[in-house]
């Protein structure tokens, strides 16, 4: 017989599991939502014909997206999920992006709220800013249904945008919402208050590179996408915090390097506050920080356009570079941090950039971790990602959290890749420590100076946090 302990884990697991594998599944049961993430390259949702190659450039081709139904009938709409921004909105000017972009844009797909019958206009308008492009939206009203679920919220508050600047799809804010950054329910707030999930809560895993797809779990957890125990971390009150808005801030202990064959080596002055920023590509340090990683990956100096750019042989070393929180080390496998450009010559780039005004963690990092965002408690619980499976489960209270476990093997490989060293990897081994930290605070009402704008593009950032001015 099993062990008491191990018993009334499978209890636990089997009373609140809510699904079977996402693609045999054809309706959710109460209290759990679980949504593919679906990458940009995914060709099967962003082409016009499955199995022709989407040839995507600039800032879309690294971006994450769940598909939304709206109105009545319903209409499919691909919004960007962004932890580090607060609203919905749709319908973003195609005509003001170019490219591969503009492709994209145009697939994604758009909402006419002439054609639905149970669309509200609210007549009222707001400008909304991101870290890059802004939109003028007007709110309405409308019924959302939700891909994979018989679940449909009604009269969920949204924005429709008239114009926009240098935005190529809608975005799916999922921070914090009424009371704290809106005056109306927003869309996290609508799946409890409408009792679609029993918590305000929800979990993400993004998915790696070559997976091109992962899951977010709205009031539950997907147990088959980490190993073991959840590591929980407090949210930084707004009040505390570097930019005094209301994010997922948390503090990170330490960043250290586990080069192939070498020992790990932690850099000095990496003990900083940082928030989790879903809708930001890359990942943001302080410059010093950034440099002395940059180093050990044989990068001295950044290109003209401020980027560190890489020898792409890097992605197939099995080495990690590693992010420490309250006991918990995520372990970022070389291929998931650096940045590939695709095109008739590859280009690689660090996924970290500096920066004096912002650190966050973007996509460079969470492809790496599993998240849970409990908007209830305040409360992030954090450990690696792995992938064994899909079995979502929805969670009767947040508590939960507390002493659930994944399925997944303990040992996750960094890359399927040689270990030997690139010539010219890891110049500064030897170093105790690298830098300082710099200036982390994020000042009231600050945005990327127009000089980001054209790194931004340049290497494909999509910089999706709402900017409070």
């Amino acid at each position: 017989m099993a062990p008491p302990s191990v018993l009334r884990r499978l209890t636990l697991l089997m009373a609140i599991c809510c699904g079977r594998a996402a693609a045999q599944e054809v309706e959710h049961d109460a209290g759990c939502i679980h949504m593919p993430i679906i990458h940009s390259t995914n060709v099967g949702h962003f082409s016009e014909k499955r199995g022709v190659q989407l040839q995507l450039a600039n800032r879309s081709d690294v971006a994450y997206y769940a598909q939304l139904s709206i109105g009545t009938p319903p209409q499919a709409v691909y919004v960007q999920l962004d932890t580090g921004s607060f609203e919905l909105w749709v319908n973003p000017d195609c005509t003001k992006v170019s490219g591969g972009d503009a492709v994209f844009c145009e697939r994604a797909g758009k909402y006419d709220s002439s054609k639905s019958s149970t669309v509200e206009s609210l007549g009222t308008t707001k400008t909304l800013r991101y870290g890059i492009g802004a939109a003028n939206i007007s709110y309405v009203t409308d019924t959302i249904s939700l891909m994979g679920s018989t679940t449909s919220l009604k009269t969920v508050q949204f924005g429709v945008a008239s114009s926009s600047e240098d935005t190529f799809s809608g975005i799916l804010g999922i921070g914090y919402g009424m009371g704290k950054t809106t005056r109306y329910l927003n869309f996290v707030d609508q799946l409890a208050a409408q009792n679609a999930t029993r918590v305000k809560a929800y979990t993400l895993s993004l998915g790696t590179k070559d997976a091109q797809e992962g899951v977010i779990v709205f009031g539950g957890v997907d147990t088959s996408k980490f190993s073991g125990s959840l590591t929980k971390l407090p949210v930084i009150p707004a009040e505390n915090s570097p930019d005094k808005v209301p994010r997922f801030w948390v503090d990170m202990e330490s960043i250290s390097i586990s080069p192939p064959g070498a020992p790990n080596r932690v850099y000095e002055n990496s003990k900083i506050p940082v928030f989790l920023d879903s809708g930001s590509t890359m990942t943001l340090l302080p410059p010093n920080l950034t440099n002395a990683i940059a180093l050990d990956f044989g990068v001295t100096n950044p290109d003209s356009n401020g980027f560190f750019r890489l020898d792409c042989a890097l992605t197939q070393v099995n080495g990690t570079v590693d992010f420490r929180f309250n006991g918990l080390t995520v372990k970022v496998p070389y291929k998931e941090l650096i940045r590939e450009v695709p095109g008739v010559t590859p280009a690689c780039f660090l996924g970290i950039t500096p920066s004096t005004t912002f650190t966050l963690l973007g996509d460079t990092f969470l492809r790496s971790a599993y998240v849970v965002f409990d908007l209830e408690n305040h409360s992030i619980f954090m450990t690696q990602a792995a992938n064994c499976g899909s079995t979502p489960a929805a969670l009767n209270r947040a508590s939960d959290l507390n002493t659930i476990s994944g399925l997944c093997g303990a040992t996750v490989s960094a890359v399927a890749g040689g270990s030997a060293p690139i010539p010219g990897f890891g110049s500064s081994a030897g170093r105790s420590g690298a830098g300082t930290a710099g200036n982390s605070a994020l000042s009231g009402g600050s945005s990327f100076s127009r000089s980001w704008t054209g790194l931004i593009w340049s290497l494909g950032i999509m910089a999706a946090m709402t900017i409070w001015i």
